[in-house]
């Protein structure tokens, strides 16, 4: 059932490319809505490869689609119209109690990696970047302890009354910690301790990417790397687990990364920052893939819907 999911996912369309075509310059980390009308909504970041690494993202783009395949942009917000040094992954969201949408992001900020949340707007293309703030940072002791320094790439859903937020918790590896809100404005962890455990293939990184609510439980779409790998920090691969509570988790791809870019650079295999979502009785995925120059690009494909809710 598994390669199923990886033949499909091998054809794909490309939504969006990076602005030049040369190493380091990517688009990625898509966030993907579909508003009630139909309509698709995609955040993407946009990253140039000439400031230092962490610096690097540089606009957060909004896209439309009639049809969730082909997009148009519409809108975007700087990091100087934000007065951030640059973006890493948004997330992009429905208020289901208003209505209007919600935008989370992430920055590097004097505190550390820090995630950042806009005022909500009526429509992707309003969103005030005057409004940007912090919801949620790490409160790092200055000592030689091995604890959690910053907080990124937010991955949020409503669900069982509340708000959750899967984000990547910084000491010295990446993993994945899990937190709570009523009003999605002040944050409360769900523990202390990491959710989904690093080991296995992705022993050094193991990062939250997507989740999907199924009939029973939930899929957890993860991504991560090895110690041995080359350049680990940006060589990331994806997974998938399974949740029944959104708390404790089955490894489904323990032993190997599911997901691999079909297009490797010469030394990356990058498929990374995927966003599920369902449409009918196919799942749509969005992912972040590594082109063969060394550069990223959004990509989409579709699942038949059976083969992944039989995971569950």
């Amino acid at each position: 059932m598994l390669e199923r999911i990886v033949s499909a996912l091998a054809d794909y369309s490309v939504v969006l490319e990076p602005d030049e075509d040369r190493p380091e310059w990517w688009a990625g980390a898509p966030s993907v809505i579909r508003a009630p009308d139909g309509t698709f909504y995609l955040a993407a970041r946009m990253r140039e490869g000439n400031s230092p690494k962490g610096y690097r993202g540089y606009e957060i783009r909004f896209l439309r689609s009639a049809d969730g395949v082909r997009f148009e942009p519409i809108a975007s917000i700087t990091r100087e119209a934000a007065g951030v040094p640059g973006f890493e992954r948004p997330t992009l969201l429905i208020d289901p109690a208003t209505g209007k949408f919600r935008l989370y992001t992430c920055a590097w900020l004097k505190e550390g990696w820090s995630i950042l949340r806009f005022d909500d707007a009526v429509s992707p293309d309003s969103f005030d970047p005057g409004t940007v703030r912090t919801v949620l940072q790490a409160d790092a002791e200055e000592d030689d302890t091995i604890q959690v320094i910053g907080y990124k790439d937010p991955v949020i859903l409503w669900a069982r009354g509340c708000w959750h937020m899967y984000v990547i918790g910084l000491d010295r590896v990446e993993r994945t910690y899990l937190f709570r809100s009523d009003e999605g404005e002040t944050w409360t962890p769900v523990n202390l301790a990491p959710v989904f455990d690093n080991g296995g293939w992705h022993n050094l990184y193991t990062r939250p990417a997507s989740v999907v609510p199924m009939a029973f439980g939930y899929m957890f779409v993860y991504e991560g790397s090895t110690l041995g790998w080359y350049d680990p920090n940006y060589n990331i691969c994806t997974g998938l687990a399974y949740t029944p509570d959104l708390v404790t988790f089955h490894d489904l791809t323990p032993d190997a990364p599911l997901l691999v870019s079909t297009t490797p650079g010469p030394l990356h295999n990058t498929w990374r920052y995927s966003h599920w979502i369902r449409v009918g009785d196919e799942m749509f995925v969005y992912f972040e893939a590594a082109r063969p120059n060394r550069s990223n690009e959004i990509r989409m494909g579709r699942v038949a819907l059976d083969d992944v809710t039989v995971l569950a």
